[in-house]
Order: C-alpha cells, then structure tokens, then sequence
C-alpha cells in the first residue's frame, strides 16, 4: 500500500471519527448508568430483582420503537438535526436520574422517574445512533457505507466498555447523582458540537412507502436479528454460566468478546467493500456458530473464553455486512428508514434473547443456551446463503 494511500486513509477515518463521538457520546451514557441502576433499584428502593431488571428493559423496548422513526426523520429532516435531538433525550435521561435520586425517600415516584428516563434513553439512542451513522454516511461517500458502519460499532463498544465501571465509580463516589449529572454534562457538550458541525442536504426525490422498505430489507434483519442471539446470550447469562460451573473469569470473557469484536472490525473492516457484505456475513457466521458450541461444550475456563473471542469476532462484522447490502435495496432518500428498520432488528433480537433464554435455562441448564443460539445462528446463515443465491441468479440473468 503507497504512503499516499494510506495517508487518505488516515484523513478518510479522521473524518468518519470526527461524527462518531456523537455515538460514543450517546453510549456513554447508556453504559454509565447499566451497573448502577439494579443496586439503586434494589438496595436503595427496595423492589425486587424482577423490577430492577424491567427498568433496564424499558430503554430496549423505548429504542426498538423509536428506531424506524429515527431513520425516517432523517431522511425527511437531515441527519444533523436527529443526532441533536437524540443527546438532548440522552441528557434528559440524566436530568430524570437526577430527579430519581432525589425522591428515593418515595420509592414508587423515584421508580417511574427511573422508567421514564430509561425511555427518553430508549429514543436517543435510536436517533443518536441511527442519525450519526446517516451523516456519516452523507458526509463521506455512499461507497464508504461499511467503513462508517464499522467505525459506528466500535465507538458503541468502546463507550460501553468505558460506561459502565465508570458508572460504578461514581456511583461509590456519588452515588446516582454523580452518575446523571456526568451523563448531562457528556450531552450537552457533545450537541453543542453537533450545532457547530455542517449539515448535509436532505437527498430529493419520491419516496417509496414504508411498507415496501419493509419488504425489501426485513430478510436481512432477520438474518442480523438471529446473529444478534449470540451476543446475547454472552453478554446477559455467561456470568451465570460461570457460576453454575464454580469458576471464576467471567468479566475477562467478556473482555476477550469485546477484543474479538473490536479487533475483526478494525483489521477485516475493509473486506466489506472487496467480496461483499453477504459473502463476508456467511463467514462470519461460521465463526460466530463455532465460538458458540465452544461455549455449550466447554470443560474448562480456557475452552469457553477461545469461544467468546470467535464468536465476538464473528459477530463483529455481521451488523455493517447485512447492513451495506439493506440499504443497497432502497433508492437514497429511502436509506435513514431502511437503517433505522434494519437496526429495530438487532433491538428485537437483543430483546426477546433475555425471556427465552431464561426459560430455556429453566428447563435444560445454562448451558444448553449457547446450543440453542447456535442453531438460531445456523438460521440466520441460511437465510443470508439465500439471499446471496436469490442476487447471485438475478446478477447472472442481468
């Protein structure tokens, strides 16, 4: 690779960075509070676990509504002003923290304060996030789709790993307050950057209907919904995993997940662009299936962290593969709400994972969930062999 090459690559990341603290911004202040709520919940209102898990929940259920809506006000309004609008609900999620704190002598007030500050949660991550990706997008090229994306992922991952033993410091510190006001005062600045940056023209032209953006990207959700189950599965139950076996490291499989995750996307990004998003997306499921039953057939601490590293490298780059090829199938002015639909599938998937996997637990162990999120990635791997038959005929015929 030339020194020129490289260094266009530099500036092209450098832009495509200077968009994405607007993500790591908006997922900082998902993670900060993600530790510290189920202890404030718990300990200091008094309501049972089940309830401290519904309030977490309701910010997933607030950004799986909201998602498509994100999306289809960026293509009518500009990305720009979605992304403002998005850190506003974020900081408004530390204001209602705030005032959560405040009544905890009246535990019934102080929980609906916290539910309500997890839906304006909820509806800043899906405009934050589904917005940034947008004026990225917009900003640099259509062609730089999957670098974007990737990149968007990363600053998602990197926020949320910073967010949450944050969160638990200042909690030690400060308690819930200081857990608000740093997400309030994150918000702000970062929309008041927001403010200052150009904003990028809304595309013109018909839109089709919403109906038949549905039709044209819904196969490609669910194949990212199925692959979703996966890291679900890690991320919710693996400490549980760890304690039904009498070890100790579950933290640090976590981590080598997340590397595997960071790591495939920063160095195999690029293959994207150079054999397709399907193509790349079929690999990345075999890695993702194999790291799982790795997991499901472990004897030792050693086997199961090897299968949390492949299935995060594996799953890494399903979202921006799918992803570039969903929006391929819309005309441009239809692209925020086929993002914004697309990504609701990865919400949904993160969301239904919890309930059952629970109920399989239940009735198999804990083990058997990472058997079951394998054949649901199995499926998902079938319907993306589909899709690329279905485009490699059409291609063909043309």
């Amino acid at each position: 690779m030339s020194l020129s090459t490289l260094r266009s690559n530099a500036l092209l990341n450098k832009r495509i960075l200077s968009f994405m603290l607007f993500t790591f911004v908006v997922y900082l202040t998902i993670g900060l509070p993600l530790a510290v709520l189920p202890g404030f919940v718990h300990n200091t209102l008094g309501y049972n676990s089940v309830l401290a898990g519904l309030v977490i929940s309701v910010q997933y259920f607030s950004t799986l509504i909201s998602r498509p809506h994100a999306g289809r006000y960026a293509d009518l309004l500009g990305p720009k002003r979605v992304v403002i609008f998005g850190l506003i609900c974020c900081g408004m999620s530390g204001v209602f923290y705030a005032i959560a704190f405040w009544f905890a002598a009246y535990p019934l007030v102080s929980l609906l304060l916290l539910c309500l500050a997890r839906v304006f949660l909820g509806v800043g991550e899906s405009f934050g996030s589904t917005g940034t990706t947008l004026w990225g997008i917009g900003a640099v090229g259509a062609k730089h789709t999957a670098r974007v994306i990737s990149w968007n992922g990363v600053a998602t991952y990197g926020a949320m790993a910073v967010g949450a033993p944050l969160g638990v410091l200042l909690n030690h510190a400060y308690g819930l307050m200081g857990v608000a006001v740093l997400i309030m005062v994150a918000a702000v600045f970062a929309a008041i950057l927001a403010c200052m940056k150009a904003a990028i023209s809304v595309t013109a032209g018909k839109r089709i209907a919403f109906k038949a953006v549905v039709g044209r990207i819904w196969l490609y959700g669910l194949g990212l919904g199925f692959g979703t189950i996966g890291f679900g599965v890690i991320a919710t139950f693996i400490t549980l995993y760890y304690a039904d076996k009498g070890w100790s490291g579950a933290a640090f499989t976590l981590t080598l997940f997340s590397l595997g995750f960071v790591g495939a996307r920063l160095v195999f990004g690029n293959m994207i662009n150079r054999f397709g998003g399907l193509r790349v997306s079929l690999v990345s499921f075999v890695f993702e299936i194999a790291g799982l039953l790795m997991i499901w057939l472990g004897h030792d601490p050693l086997s199961v962290q090897f299968g949390a590293f492949l299935t995060g490298s594996g799953f890494s780059l399903i979202f921006p593969a799918l992803g570039v090829e969903a929006v391929k199938q819309v005309p441009p002015q239809n692209q925020g709400t086929a993002l914004g639909l697309y990504s609701a599938f990865l919400d949904l998937g993160l969301g239904i994972t919890g309930p059952v996997a629970g109920l399989i637990i239940s009735h198999l162990g804990t083990p058997s969930i990472y058997l079951a999120a394998a054949f649901m990635v199995v499926i998902a791997w079938l319907l993306t062999l589909k899709i690329w038959l279905q485009t490699s005929r059409q291609t063909k015929a043309e």
